[in-house]
Protein backbone atom coordinates (compact mmCIF):
# COMPACT_ATOMS: atom_id res chain seq x y z
CA UNK A 1 0.00 0.00 0.00
CA UNK A 2 1.06 4.09 -0.05
CA UNK A 3 -0.45 5.33 2.76
CA UNK A 4 2.14 7.64 4.45
CA UNK A 5 3.93 5.67 7.14
CA UNK A 6 2.14 4.41 10.18
CA UNK A 7 -1.28 5.49 8.21
CA UNK A 8 -3.51 2.58 7.08
CA UNK A 9 -5.22 2.85 3.88
CA UNK A 10 -8.95 3.26 3.88
CA UNK A 11 -10.59 1.58 0.54
CA UNK A 12 -13.73 1.70 -0.41
CA UNK A 13 -15.02 -1.97 -2.62
CA UNK A 14 -18.21 -1.77 -4.15
CA UNK A 15 -19.31 -5.22 -4.87
CA UNK A 16 -22.54 -7.07 -4.55
CA UNK A 17 -21.41 -10.84 -4.91
CA UNK A 18 -20.15 -11.86 -1.13
CA UNK A 19 -17.60 -14.23 -2.33
CA UNK A 20 -15.35 -12.17 -4.76
CA UNK A 21 -15.95 -9.22 -1.64
CA UNK A 22 -14.70 -12.16 0.65
CA UNK A 23 -11.49 -12.98 -1.74
CA UNK A 24 -10.58 -9.25 -1.95
CA UNK A 25 -10.55 -8.92 1.96
CA UNK A 26 -8.52 -11.97 2.25
CA UNK A 27 -5.86 -10.98 -0.67
CA UNK A 28 -5.17 -7.30 0.88
CA UNK A 29 -5.34 -9.11 4.36
CA UNK A 30 -1.94 -10.43 3.15
CA UNK A 31 -0.17 -6.86 2.82
CA UNK A 32 2.39 -5.37 4.80
CA UNK A 33 -0.26 -3.15 6.28
CA UNK A 34 -3.59 -4.24 5.38
CA UNK A 35 -6.13 -2.21 4.74
CA UNK A 36 -9.34 -0.47 6.11
CA UNK A 37 -11.99 -2.24 3.71
CA UNK A 38 -15.45 -0.66 3.60
CA UNK A 39 -17.87 -3.24 1.55
CA UNK A 40 -20.95 -2.29 -0.06
CA UNK A 41 -22.61 -3.80 -2.23
CA UNK A 42 -24.51 -1.00 -4.39
CA UNK A 43 -23.83 2.27 -5.73
CA UNK A 44 -26.88 3.66 -3.71
CA UNK A 45 -24.98 2.42 -0.58
CA UNK A 46 -21.19 3.94 -1.53
CA UNK A 47 -22.70 7.29 -1.69
CA UNK A 48 -23.99 7.10 2.05
CA UNK A 49 -19.94 5.62 2.87
CA UNK A 50 -17.78 6.88 0.54
CA UNK A 51 -16.18 10.02 2.77
CA UNK A 52 -13.39 11.94 2.20
CA UNK A 53 -11.12 9.32 4.25
CA UNK A 54 -11.42 6.92 1.21
CA UNK A 55 -8.01 6.67 -0.78
CA UNK A 56 -8.84 4.35 -2.97
CA UNK A 57 -12.22 2.83 -4.17
CA UNK A 58 -12.22 -0.77 -6.30
CA UNK A 59 -15.59 -0.97 -8.41
CA UNK A 60 -17.30 -3.90 -9.65
CA UNK A 61 -18.78 -2.96 -13.36
CA UNK A 62 -21.62 -5.26 -12.23
CA UNK A 63 -23.87 -3.63 -10.32
CA UNK A 64 -27.55 -3.67 -9.13
CA UNK A 65 -27.89 -0.22 -9.91
CA UNK A 66 -25.62 0.53 -12.62
CA UNK A 67 -23.67 -1.51 -15.13
CA UNK A 68 -20.46 -1.25 -17.53
CA UNK A 69 -19.03 2.10 -18.17
CA UNK A 70 -21.85 4.22 -16.22
CA UNK A 71 -21.32 2.33 -13.28
CA UNK A 72 -17.56 3.72 -13.59
CA UNK A 73 -18.87 7.23 -14.13
CA UNK A 74 -20.44 7.37 -11.46
CA UNK A 75 -17.85 6.88 -8.86
CA UNK A 76 -15.72 8.99 -10.75
CA UNK A 77 -17.85 11.74 -10.17
CA UNK A 78 -18.57 10.40 -6.40
CA UNK A 79 -14.81 10.04 -5.27
CA UNK A 80 -12.97 12.66 -7.78
CA UNK A 81 -9.80 12.50 -5.34
CA UNK A 82 -10.03 8.83 -4.17
CA UNK A 83 -7.89 6.79 -7.32
CA UNK A 84 -10.22 4.03 -8.63
CA UNK A 85 -9.95 1.02 -9.68
CA UNK A 86 -11.72 -1.05 -11.85
CA UNK A 87 -12.62 -5.08 -10.77
CA UNK A 88 -14.50 -7.63 -12.96
CA UNK A 89 -15.35 -10.56 -14.30
CA UNK A 90 -15.43 -9.57 -17.29
CA UNK A 91 -12.30 -10.53 -19.40
CA UNK A 92 -12.82 -8.35 -22.19
CA UNK A 93 -9.59 -6.05 -23.13
CA UNK A 94 -11.69 -3.23 -25.19
CA UNK A 95 -13.37 -2.97 -22.23
CA UNK A 96 -10.62 -2.43 -19.86
CA UNK A 97 -9.01 0.10 -22.23
CA UNK A 98 -12.36 2.01 -22.32
CA UNK A 99 -12.42 2.50 -18.62
CA UNK A 100 -8.72 3.39 -18.32
CA UNK A 101 -9.73 5.86 -20.81
CA UNK A 102 -12.87 6.83 -18.89
CA UNK A 103 -10.27 7.93 -16.19
CA UNK A 104 -9.76 4.77 -13.89
CA UNK A 105 -6.10 4.27 -12.94
CA UNK A 106 -6.50 0.63 -13.95
CA UNK A 107 -8.64 -2.42 -14.81
CA UNK A 108 -8.24 -6.17 -13.23
CA UNK A 109 -10.09 -9.40 -14.17
CA UNK A 110 -10.99 -10.84 -10.98
CA UNK A 111 -9.78 -14.61 -11.86
CA UNK A 112 -6.29 -13.31 -12.86
CA UNK A 113 -6.03 -11.78 -9.43
CA UNK A 114 -3.72 -12.67 -6.29
CA UNK A 115 -2.37 -11.19 -3.21
CA UNK A 116 0.90 -9.62 -4.51
CA UNK A 117 -0.74 -8.26 -7.56
CA UNK A 118 -3.40 -6.83 -6.35
CA UNK A 119 -1.82 -5.08 -3.67
CA UNK A 120 0.59 -3.69 -6.29
CA UNK A 121 -1.79 -2.23 -8.49
CA UNK A 122 -3.46 -0.64 -5.67
CA UNK A 123 -0.29 1.20 -4.88
CA UNK A 124 0.39 1.92 -8.67
CA UNK A 125 -3.11 3.32 -9.08
CA UNK A 126 -2.67 5.87 -5.68
CA UNK A 127 0.66 6.91 -7.41
CA UNK A 128 -1.00 7.74 -10.85
CA UNK A 129 -3.90 9.48 -9.01
CA UNK A 130 -1.67 11.79 -6.79
CA UNK A 131 0.84 12.44 -10.30
CA UNK A 132 -2.69 13.69 -12.23
CA UNK A 133 -3.92 15.28 -9.42
CA UNK A 134 -0.59 17.64 -9.35
CA UNK A 135 -0.46 17.83 -12.92
CA UNK A 136 -3.81 19.08 -13.14
CA UNK A 137 -3.39 21.83 -10.34
CA UNK A 138 -0.04 22.70 -12.42
CA UNK A 139 -2.01 23.40 -15.45
CA UNK A 140 -4.53 25.21 -13.38
CA UNK A 141 -2.03 27.36 -11.82
CA UNK A 142 -0.31 28.13 -15.18
CA UNK A 143 -3.61 28.99 -16.48
CA UNK A 144 -4.56 31.39 -13.43
CA UNK A 145 -1.45 32.90 -14.05
CA UNK A 146 -1.63 33.42 -17.71
CA UNK A 147 -5.58 34.95 -17.32
CA UNK A 148 -3.76 37.11 -14.49
CA UNK A 149 -1.19 38.17 -16.91
CA UNK A 150 -3.33 38.92 -20.03
CA UNK A 151 -5.74 40.86 -16.76
CA UNK A 152 -3.17 42.47 -16.02
CA UNK A 153 -1.73 43.72 -19.12
CA UNK A 154 -5.47 44.70 -19.99
CA UNK A 155 -5.37 47.07 -17.03
CA UNK A 156 -2.57 49.19 -17.53
CA UNK A 157 -2.96 52.54 -19.54
CA UNK A 158 -2.53 53.43 -23.08
CA UNK A 159 -1.77 57.08 -23.40
CA UNK A 160 -4.60 59.14 -24.93
CA UNK A 161 -2.03 61.62 -27.05
CA UNK A 162 -2.22 63.07 -30.05
CA UNK A 163 -0.06 66.00 -29.49
CA UNK A 164 2.70 66.00 -32.63
CA UNK A 165 5.05 68.81 -30.57
CA UNK A 166 5.45 66.71 -27.62
CA UNK A 167 7.92 63.31 -26.79
CA UNK A 168 6.20 61.22 -24.33
CA UNK A 169 8.17 58.26 -22.39
CA UNK A 170 6.89 55.92 -19.98
CA UNK A 171 8.28 53.10 -17.44
CA UNK A 172 6.45 50.85 -15.03
CA UNK A 173 8.39 48.42 -12.69
CA UNK A 174 6.57 46.93 -9.73
CA UNK A 175 8.88 45.74 -6.58
CA UNK A 176 6.63 42.30 -6.06
CA UNK A 177 7.87 39.76 -7.94
CA UNK A 178 6.57 38.31 -10.60
CA UNK A 179 3.59 41.27 -10.65
CA UNK A 180 2.54 43.16 -13.73
CA UNK A 181 0.72 46.03 -11.56
CA UNK A 182 1.42 47.57 -8.26
CA UNK A 183 -0.35 50.39 -6.24
CA UNK A 184 1.69 52.61 -8.22
CA UNK A 185 -0.66 54.18 -11.49
CA UNK A 186 0.41 56.59 -14.19
CA UNK A 187 -1.70 57.91 -17.41
CA UNK A 188 -1.51 60.26 -20.00
CA UNK A 189 -4.98 61.88 -21.72
CA UNK A 190 -5.15 65.07 -24.20
CA UNK A 191 -8.72 66.74 -23.50
CA UNK A 192 -10.56 67.88 -26.56
CA UNK A 193 -9.41 71.45 -26.09
CA UNK A 194 -5.45 70.15 -26.94
CA UNK A 195 -4.54 70.56 -23.14
CA UNK A 196 -2.34 67.24 -22.05
CA UNK A 197 -2.97 65.91 -18.46
CA UNK A 198 -0.56 63.60 -16.64
CA UNK A 199 -1.03 61.74 -13.16
CA UNK A 200 1.22 59.59 -11.60
CA UNK A 201 0.28 57.98 -8.04
CA UNK A 202 1.40 56.03 -5.58
CA UNK A 203 -1.08 53.91 -2.75
CA UNK A 204 0.68 53.23 0.09
CA UNK A 205 1.30 49.76 1.10
CA UNK A 206 2.29 46.70 -1.44
CA UNK A 207 0.27 43.41 -2.64
CA UNK A 208 -3.23 42.82 -5.12
CA UNK A 209 -5.17 45.02 -2.56
CA UNK A 210 -2.79 48.51 -3.46
CA UNK A 211 -2.59 47.46 -7.19
CA UNK A 212 -6.04 47.38 -7.75
CA UNK A 213 -6.81 50.46 -6.01
CA UNK A 214 -4.27 52.04 -7.89
CA UNK A 215 -6.19 50.88 -11.09
CA UNK A 216 -9.38 51.91 -9.91
CA UNK A 217 -7.93 55.65 -8.95
CA UNK A 218 -6.02 55.99 -12.70
CA UNK A 219 -9.25 54.46 -14.21
CA UNK A 220 -11.28 57.38 -11.85
CA UNK A 221 -8.98 60.34 -13.02
CA UNK A 222 -8.97 59.30 -16.68
CA UNK A 223 -13.20 59.50 -16.94
CA UNK A 224 -12.71 62.61 -14.64
CA UNK A 225 -10.47 64.28 -17.14
CA UNK A 226 -12.64 63.29 -20.08
CA UNK A 227 -15.93 64.38 -18.62
CA UNK A 228 -13.54 68.34 -17.90
CA UNK A 229 -13.04 68.40 -14.55
CA UNK A 230 -9.46 69.43 -12.88
CA UNK A 231 -7.58 71.10 -10.56
CA UNK A 232 -9.08 70.76 -6.72
CA UNK A 233 -12.71 69.02 -8.32
CA UNK A 234 -11.14 66.35 -9.82
CA UNK A 235 -8.94 65.77 -6.21
CA UNK A 236 -12.02 65.83 -3.97
CA UNK A 237 -13.71 63.31 -6.24
CA UNK A 238 -10.68 61.02 -6.13
CA UNK A 239 -10.62 61.64 -2.73
CA UNK A 240 -14.07 60.45 -2.05
CA UNK A 241 -13.04 57.01 -4.25
CA UNK A 242 -9.98 56.43 -2.27
CA UNK A 243 -11.79 56.19 1.22
CA UNK A 244 -14.79 54.22 -0.42
CA UNK A 245 -12.60 51.68 -1.82
CA UNK A 246 -9.88 51.15 0.14
CA UNK A 247 -9.79 48.33 3.11
CA UNK A 248 -8.62 50.05 5.42
CA UNK A 249 -8.82 53.68 6.94
CA UNK A 250 -4.89 54.33 7.48
CA UNK A 251 -4.73 53.41 3.03
CA UNK A 252 -3.75 56.90 1.85
CA UNK A 253 -2.37 58.26 -1.92
CA UNK A 254 0.31 60.31 -2.52
CA UNK A 255 -0.27 61.42 -6.75
CA UNK A 256 1.29 64.36 -8.69
CA UNK A 257 -1.25 65.55 -11.63
CA UNK A 258 -0.12 68.15 -14.51
CA UNK A 259 -2.27 69.93 -17.04
CA UNK A 260 -0.61 71.28 -19.93
CA UNK A 261 -2.14 73.97 -21.88
CA UNK A 262 -2.58 73.67 -25.46
CA UNK A 263 0.18 75.84 -26.57
CA UNK A 264 2.33 74.07 -24.36
CA UNK A 265 4.25 76.84 -22.92
CA UNK A 266 3.07 76.28 -19.36
CA UNK A 267 1.34 73.99 -16.33
CA UNK A 268 -0.85 74.07 -13.62
CA UNK A 269 0.25 71.16 -11.20
CA UNK A 270 -0.46 69.62 -8.14
CA UNK A 271 1.20 68.34 -5.92
CA UNK A 272 -0.33 65.91 -3.24
CA UNK A 273 1.72 64.63 -0.67
CA UNK A 274 3.94 63.70 -3.35
CA UNK A 275 7.88 64.12 -3.96
CA UNK A 276 8.39 67.10 -6.35
CA UNK A 277 8.37 66.99 -10.37
CA UNK A 278 12.19 67.50 -11.83
CA UNK A 279 11.91 70.48 -14.69
CA UNK A 280 14.15 70.97 -17.37
CA UNK A 281 13.89 74.51 -18.90
CA UNK A 282 16.73 76.09 -21.02
CA UNK A 283 18.81 73.42 -20.43
CA UNK A 284 18.53 74.79 -16.41
CA UNK A 285 17.32 71.40 -14.60
CA UNK A 286 15.62 71.69 -11.19
CA UNK A 287 13.38 70.85 -9.15
CA UNK A 288 9.56 72.39 -9.69
CA UNK A 289 9.28 75.19 -6.91
CA UNK A 290 6.00 75.61 -4.62
CA UNK A 291 5.43 72.04 -3.45
CA UNK A 292 3.70 70.42 -2.32
CA UNK A 293 0.45 71.49 -3.19
CA UNK A 294 -0.95 69.78 0.21
CA UNK A 295 -1.53 66.32 1.72
CA UNK A 296 -2.39 63.25 0.55
CA UNK A 297 -5.87 61.51 -0.41
CA UNK A 298 -7.00 59.76 2.07
CA UNK A 299 -5.76 61.60 5.65
CA UNK A 300 -7.89 64.86 6.09
CA UNK A 301 -11.49 65.51 4.68
CA UNK A 302 -12.20 68.86 2.98
CA UNK A 303 -8.70 69.86 1.93
CA UNK A 304 -8.06 72.87 -0.74
CA UNK A 305 -4.95 71.76 -2.61
CA UNK A 306 -2.20 74.82 -3.98
CA UNK A 307 -2.13 74.91 -7.33
CA UNK A 308 0.90 75.74 -8.86
CA UNK A 309 1.79 77.55 -11.85
CA UNK A 310 5.04 76.22 -13.60
CA UNK A 311 6.03 78.55 -16.92
CA UNK A 312 7.79 75.65 -19.56
CA UNK A 313 8.71 78.29 -22.69
CA UNK A 314 9.60 76.42 -25.80
CA UNK A 315 12.21 73.58 -25.20
CA UNK A 316 11.70 71.75 -21.88
CA UNK A 317 11.11 68.06 -19.99
CA UNK A 318 8.98 67.06 -17.30
CA UNK A 319 9.12 64.29 -14.97
CA UNK A 320 7.13 63.16 -12.77
CA UNK A 321 7.81 60.22 -10.59
CA UNK A 322 7.42 57.93 -7.46
CA UNK A 323 9.24 57.43 -4.51
CA UNK A 324 10.79 54.43 -5.77
CA UNK A 325 12.90 56.45 -8.02
CA UNK A 326 14.37 58.63 -5.34
CA UNK A 327 14.59 55.48 -2.49
CA UNK A 328 17.51 53.53 -3.49
CA UNK A 329 20.37 53.82 -0.92
CA UNK A 330 23.00 55.04 -1.66
CA UNK A 331 26.62 52.73 -0.76
CA UNK A 332 24.39 50.09 0.90
CA UNK A 333 24.30 52.64 3.48
CA UNK A 334 22.15 54.39 5.51
CA UNK A 335 21.38 57.66 3.47
CA UNK A 336 19.12 57.56 0.44
CA UNK A 337 19.31 58.77 -2.96
CA UNK A 338 16.66 61.72 -2.39
CA UNK A 339 15.56 64.19 -4.57
CA UNK A 340 19.28 65.65 -4.34
CA UNK A 341 20.46 62.68 -5.54
CA UNK A 342 18.33 62.46 -8.44
CA UNK A 343 19.30 65.73 -9.84
CA UNK A 344 23.00 64.47 -9.65
CA UNK A 345 22.15 62.10 -11.82
CA UNK A 346 20.26 64.03 -14.27
CA UNK A 347 23.38 66.20 -14.23
CA UNK A 348 25.60 62.84 -14.49
CA UNK A 349 23.70 61.77 -17.66
CA UNK A 350 23.38 65.21 -19.06
CA UNK A 351 19.52 65.02 -18.83
CA UNK A 352 16.51 62.74 -18.16
CA UNK A 353 17.49 59.35 -19.72
CA UNK A 354 14.38 57.08 -18.66
CA UNK A 355 16.08 53.66 -18.98
CA UNK A 356 20.05 54.87 -18.08
CA UNK A 357 18.41 56.74 -14.85
CA UNK A 358 16.46 53.59 -14.29
CA UNK A 359 19.29 51.25 -14.51
CA UNK A 360 21.57 53.42 -12.39
CA UNK A 361 19.43 53.39 -9.53
CA UNK A 362 18.89 49.85 -9.20
CA UNK A 363 22.71 49.68 -9.39
CA UNK A 364 23.20 51.74 -6.58
CA UNK A 365 20.31 50.11 -4.60
CA UNK A 366 22.45 46.69 -5.28
CA UNK A 367 20.17 44.97 -8.19
CA UNK A 368 17.01 45.76 -7.07
CA UNK A 369 13.98 48.54 -6.92
CA UNK A 370 13.28 49.05 -3.36
CA UNK A 371 9.55 50.48 -3.70
CA UNK A 372 7.18 50.17 -6.80
CA UNK A 373 8.06 53.00 -9.57
CA UNK A 374 6.00 54.18 -11.92
CA UNK A 375 7.55 57.70 -14.14
CA UNK A 376 6.13 59.93 -17.32
CA UNK A 377 8.93 61.98 -19.11
CA UNK A 378 7.29 64.72 -21.37
CA UNK A 379 9.29 66.98 -23.05
CA UNK A 380 8.85 69.75 -26.01
CA UNK A 381 12.61 69.07 -27.64
CA UNK A 382 13.75 68.12 -30.97
CA UNK A 383 15.39 65.44 -29.05
CA UNK A 384 13.80 61.99 -27.84
CA UNK A 385 15.63 62.04 -24.30
CA UNK A 386 14.13 58.78 -22.93
CA UNK A 387 13.84 55.84 -25.45
CA UNK A 388 10.51 54.14 -26.43
CA UNK A 389 7.34 54.79 -25.07
CA UNK A 390 5.89 52.39 -22.70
Amino acid sequence: MTAPPNETLTLLLIEDDAGDAFLVEELLSEAENPPKIIWVRSLQESRERLTDDVQCVLVDLSLPDATGLEALEQVLSMAPHAAVLVLTGLNDAHVGVEAVAAGAQDFLVKQDVEARLLARAIRYAMERKRADLAQRKLVEAELLTKENSRLERGLLPVPLLDQGGLEHHARYLPGRRRALLAGDFWDTVQSPDGAVHVVVGDVCGHGPDEAALGVALRIAWRALVLAGHTGNELLSVLDSVLRLERKSAEIFTTLCIATIDPVLSSARMHVVGHPPPLLIRDGVVGVVPGTPSGPPLGIFQGVDWAEIEVPLGDDWSLLLYTDGLIEATVGGGPDLLGTEGLLALVHEHGGIHLDRLIERVIELNGDSLSDDLATVLISRTSRAPGGDDR
